[in-house]
């Protein structure tokens, strides 16, 4: 039987007026981004990002997260091939003035970013030993997007920007990289500095769809 640590307890910090309003300001500015200037990031950069994603919390504490940072050239170019191939399957299933408009979106910034991560999820973590997650194995999943959002917001607070690519196939994405098989794909991500700056989502600003009221959102029972 294992023998539990002893407890050792600390002050919280405190987080007053002035840091809850930058944190709201910080969570508004958290946006998709797609258009990057193409400048490298600071040398360690992207090992601090990573190492603030994974004090996300995880189901069990079984960290299933695993991140890829896509630096071979060729590998790059099979992910920007593959997106192009799926975005003009998409664009198929439009038509009239909604297919016009999706023509005008830029959905990625795969050739301008520095950085290309993409993000797996393991699926048979031994970390956890199952916990929490026999009913809901989604959880995994959850877990791993937890990871996301923690470090699209530490980018953000680095002023960089940070994009989700999701128009893809998994199963080409994970044969690009060649991952273990354990391994399922969860977004492929482009980070660097942008270009320009927004407070609104792009997608609200170029009028494929508004932001929904809370009332659309929050409901009681």
């Amino acid at each position: 039987m294992m023998t539990p640590r002893p407890c050792q307890p600390v002050d919280p910090p405190e987080f007053g007026p002035a840091f809850r309003k930058q944190l709201e300001e910080l969570l508004a500015w958290r946006r998709d981004v797609r258009r990057f200037t193409g400048a490298p990031m600071p040398e360690g950069m992207l090992r601090h990002l990573i190492e603030i994603a994974v004090l996300a919390p995880s189901v069990g504490n079984s960290q299933p997260w695993r991140f890829v940072e896509v630096v071979n050239p060729a590998r790059r170019q099979a992910i920007i091939a593959e997106f192009e191939r799926c975005n003009a399957e998409a664009l198929k299933s439009y038509d009239g003035a909604r297919a016009a408009s999706y023509a005008t979106l830029k959905l990625a910034g795969l050739r301008d970013a520095p950085t290309h991560l993409a993000v797996f999820n393991e699926n048979e973590p031994e970390a956890g030993h199952g916990l929490g997650r026999r009913t809901m194995p989604e959880t995994l999943h959850y877990s791993t997007l937890m990871a996301i959002h923690t470090l699209w917001l530490a980018a953000r607070a680095e002023g960089l920007g940070m994009g989700w690519v999701s128009i893809l196939d998994p199963e080409r994405v994970k044969l690009a990289l060649d991952v273990p098989p354990s391994w399922s794909f969860i977004a492929y991500l482009c980070i660097g500095e942008p270009c320009e700056e927004h407070l609104d989502p792009e997608l609200v600003r170029h009028g494929w769809q508004e932001t929904l009221p809370i009332e659309a959102v929050l409901h009681s029972r």
